[in-house]
């Protein structure tokens, strides 16, 4: 019930890196599916389906070359990022060839709260203009030693200034019922960057990065307050439907086996009704009826960590009102766009340069798995991601546009790459946001 198909596109992708790379064979190009994971039935009664077994994925993508193919195919094709396979490959090296360079746009923002806040509904450019040097600190800590508290200093320095600066537009911003909020915020926030800006001057490098997350923390709260209700109307064919009218925090516990330093672990995930309402619903719909409480880990590859799929012969929720699977559209939210598209990928509607406003640019990306060949087929099963775009910008790989993302694991995502095939979920419990549901169907169930 869910899965990504490469097969239109190997015999392309091969005969391009048999141009770089004539050692490269036909088979290089492994294909790779994301649909309902029964693992007792891959058989001849399911044909389109199979898995990404250890032993396919060692040789999934020659990395180099398959990154080479990406930058050809894609300057081939006129831009045309459904042939940009380098969003499967890990920390990428860059480009062989230095005129392959002009076909990037520029580094993906792959921090899962920066597009979490890039992915609100506000325009507000003051407030943006305190985030972006905030941000900006991580790049600074790149640099080696002490040295890198100047850098840092000149960060905080902008962002003081532009909160200083901007302060009465972004106050201006706010949404009438959250402003005595948003202004509380806007204190913590000018008073964790003095408290900042001392902690560079005491050369307090280690003490950088925690206060960092704090204030874009307040930034993040702050934009969030900006948003006034809901922006737009569901489709009609949708609205009776669980929906998540904004956003709403889950956390995970899992029980990991084989890692002797990690037993246990709490993944924290945001999920976004803002761009993914009828998606985010369903999931917190049934996180409130336990669903997935239990639940063993049915894929861990490398690539991606997937469940969902029930005991049974079902491959997602059966309604116990109906006795049928429920199963969700597509939705995908474009950038420019007031409201998601439905029951279409991207490519299906042409729009094949459209940026979704959640991508899949970070290490713990969260989307949902469905049917190959059904849009609309998604019902139970999840997967997060377990790459990080590096060459490829943001909507020029196989995901981005085709599968729904609604959500980013925040906190502990680097612990998913433990994750293995067989460990349980032993809850996933909503900790925030849950007064954003509307047509609950687990209370209506009772």
């Amino acid at each position: 019930m869910a899965a990504i198909s490469s097969c239109h596109y190997c015999s392309f992708l091969s005969t391009t890196s048999k141009l770089i790379n004539p050692n490269v064979s036909a088979n290089s190009h492994k294909h790779a599916s994301f649909q309902s994971l029964k693992p007792r039935s891959y058989s001849s009664q399911h044909p389109r389906r199979f898995q990404l077994h250890d032993n396919q994925k060692d040789g999934f993508f020659p990395l180099k070359e398959c990154a080479i193919s990406i930058a050809l195919a894609v300057g081939l094709i006129s831009g045309v990022p459904e042939l940009g396979w380098a969003g499967y490959a890990n920390a990428a090296p860059a480009p062989a060839f230095p005129d392959l360079s002009v076909l990037i746009s520029g580094p993906p923002i792959k921090d899962p709260g920066a597009l979490l806040r890039y992915g609100l509904p506000i325009d507000n450019k003051a407030i943006r203009e305190v985030q972006t040097p905030l941000e900006d600190v991580t790049e600074s800590l790149k640099i080696a030693g002490v040295r890198a508290l100047d850098s840092v200093e000149r960060n905080v320095r902008q962002a003081s200034r532009a909160l200083k600066q901007g302060r009465s537009l972004i106050v201006s911003g706010l949404a009438e019922s959250k402003k005595d909020h948003g202004v509380e915020l806007l204190g913590k926030l000018e008073a964790g960057m003095d408290e900042l800006q001392q902690i560079v001057e005491d050369r307090n490098r280690d003490a950088v990065a925690p206060k960092q997350k704090e204030l874009l923390n307040y930034v993040g709260g702050v934009e969030e307050d900006m948003v006034d209700g809901f922006p737009y109307e569901v489709p009609e064919e949708y609205r009776n439907m669980p929906l998540l009218k904004g956003r709403a925090g889950v956390d995970m516990k899992v029980k990991i086996k084989d890692n002797p330093n990690v037993d246990e672990c709490v993944f924290h995930i945001v999920l976004d009704g803002y761009n993914a309402p009828v998606t985010a619903g369903n999931f917190v719909d049934l996180v409130e009826r336990h669903f997935y409480d239990g639940m063993e880990i049915q894929r861990a590859d490398g690539f991606v960590v997937q469940t969902g799929d029930p005991e049974g012969p079902a491959e997602g929720f059966i309604d116990p009102s109906t006795e049928k699977t429920r199963t969700i559209p597509l939705e995908i939210m474009v950038k420019g766009e007031k409201a998601p598209f439905y029951g279409a990928t991207l490519e299906d509607l042409g729009l094949y340069k459209a940026q979704t406003k959640l991508p899949f640019n970070a290490f713990g990306t969260m989307a949902m798995a469905r049917d190959e060949f059904e849009n609309n087929s998604a019902s139970s099963q999840v997967f997060w991601l377990l790459k990080e775009s590096e060459l490829t910008p943001s909507n020029a790989n196989i995901l981005d546009g085709r599968y729904a993302v609604f959500g980013y694991v925040t906190e502990n995502e680097d612990l998913l790459a433990d994750v293995k095939v067989g460990d349980v979920i032993e809850s996933i419990q909503v900790v925030s946001g849950l007064d954003n549901l509307v047509n609950p169907s687990y209370k209506i169930a009772g």
